[in-house]
Order: structure tokens, then sequence, then C-alpha cells
């Protein structure tokens, strides 16, 4: 199943010659950003490592609905991995493998995964029981707990090229009209890219932060305002937006053209994003938050 992850092919040969050679370590830590694929990554590896002839067990796993693969993510509003999970699964691995060589467990964000959880899952990654894997995702090594990134085999993915992203999306989704512009603005990050692709919500907030781009390059301030104000209700949309805003500011500072912002507007749109991002999570006065911004990006004051 690891030929399904598009590009990262050092990735793909590495983890392939060490489950043919049976040297893949007992806990595997996949390290990439947001949207680059750790979790489907996580889920084509344990596909291999539970059924190397593939089959429907292996597309079981990839699906998400294997009884042998047991898939862990955070929970409450910080997303946080907490103690009784782990204990949870820490109870679960010693359990039979109902019909595939073994039992996986994967780890979504692992970087959230609290001191308490860590504590109690250490003495199964030391000692894990015979045919079980551990598969940790996360954005960096460095943003994992040093007690259990230690215990770890790493490997890393990266987005795509253009081509590959682009290639990507017209063989998914074709029924998407601009495949190019999304691997554009996306970077080669095909999970985002394919979301604005297919999810009517997701194509939404790319549209506004593309209509905002060029409201910010012509520093039409009213029309920032008006834009940015049919976001002041709505905390998550408004997350969406920023994120997307800045994506457009980072191809067009890469030198993507078309996306009507020029250098130093997209300079600016790139910063005043990454902050009011940050401010947005502090839960400050939205309205004012986004004012500012507006200011900030049509560098009025």
């Amino acid at each position: 199943m690891l030929e399904r992850v598009v590009g990262n092919e050092p990735f793909k040969q590495s983890v392939q010659a060490a489950l043919q050679a049976g040297r893949l370590s007992n806990s595997v830590l996949l390290c990439a950003e947001a949207g680059c694929g750790a979790g489907f990554a996580a889920r084509c590896l344990a596909a291999d490592f539970l059924y190397p002839a593939g089959g429907e067990g292996a597309e079981a796993v990839l699906a998400g609905r294997s009884p042998e693969c047991i898939e862990v993510r955070g929970q409450g509003q910080r997303g946080e991995i907490l103690v009784g999970q782990a204990r949870q699964v820490r109870s679960l691995v010693y359990e039979t493998a109902l019909s595939a060589a073994g039992r996986v467990v994967i780890f979504y964000g692992a970087h959230r995964m609290n001191p308490s959880a860590a504590n109690a899952l250490l003495k199964v990654l030391e000692e894990p029981p015979a045919g079980v894997l551990f598969l940790l995702t996360a954005p960096s090594a460095a943003a994992v707990l040093a007690t259990i990134r230690s215990r770890c085999g790493l490997f890393l993915l990266g987005p795509v090229s253009g081509a590959q992203c682009e290639a990507y999306l017209r063989e998914t989704c074709p029924a998407c009209p601009d495949p190019a512009l999304l691997a554009r603005v996306y970077a080669g990050r095909i999970g985002p890219a394919k979301a604005a692709a297919a999810d009517p919500a997701a194509r939404r907030s790319l549209d506004a932060a593309l209509e905002l781009a060029a409201e910010v390059g012509r520093r039409d301030l009213y029309n920032t305002l008006r834009r940015l104000a049919a976001f002041e209700k709505d905390r998550a949309a408004a997350g969406r937006l920023l994120e997307d805003l800045a994506c457009v500011a980072a191809a067009a500072l890469e030198g993507a053209e078309g996306l009507g912002l020029g250098p130093e507007a997209a300079a600016r749109c790139a910063d005043g994003c990454t902050e009011a991002r940050r401010a947005l999570d502090r839960s400050l006065n939205q309205k004012l938050l986004l004012t500012a911004l507006a200011s900030r990006l049509c560098a009025v004051g």
C-alpha cells in the first residue's frame, strides 16, 4: 500500500526495505507538516505490515475500519492525547490479533500527548508484545516529548512537487476545474489541495481568500474590511480563511502569478495572517482582531 503515497520516494524505499528485511523498528515516528499525508502514510504502512499480500484486510486498514489497527486521536478542544487513552492502548495490544500477523497502534498527533500519557506508554514502547507496531505522527521530531522520540525510528515526509500534486488532483478529482492553481497555492501539500478540490466548504474558504488577496493587492481597505466582517462571528471559518490567505501569500512570494499580490503585499499578508491566527487561538475579540488585520494588510495607519 505504500506505493499509494504520492512522491516521497526516499521514505517509501527506506520503509519498504526495512519491512522486507524485518528491520523495521517496533515504534516509528512519521514527521510531516500538516497536509503532507503523515496519517495516510501511517495507514499505508500499517496495511503493509499487517497484510503484506494486500487484499480486503489491507483496504480495511486504509479505510480506518480494521480491528487489528487501533487508532488514537486527541480529545477535547486542545486535542490532547490523555493518560486514559494510553492505558487503554496498553491493555488492547496484548489481545490476540483476529486475522492479521499482528496489531498496529497509530497515534495521530503524538506531539499532543501529555506527559502523563507519555509515561503510561513508555513501558510498552520499550518492551512491546510480539507482532505489535506503534506508529506515531507529528509535524516534527522536536515537537514530540523526548522520552517518546528517543524510542522511535524516525522517517520524514514532505510536500510533493507541483506537477505531482496537480497530476494527483486530475486523477482523483477529475471535476476539479483548476488543479494547477490548487497545487500552486498549497505548495504541493496534497491534503488541503484535495480538500479544496472535493469539499465545497474548503473551496469557499479558498475562494474567499483569493478575493481578499485581490482587495489587499489593490489596498482597498473598505472592501477588505467588508470581506473580513463576514467572518467576525465564526471563529472556525475565520481560522480557515487566515490559513488559506497565508497560503496564497506564500505562493505569491514564491513567484506564483495571477494571485493579486505583489511581493510587498504578500509579505504583509503572510506575517499578518500568522500573527492573527495565533491571536485568534487566544480568544481575543474577533471583530477588533479582524479590523486591525485589515488595516495592517492594506498598510493603513
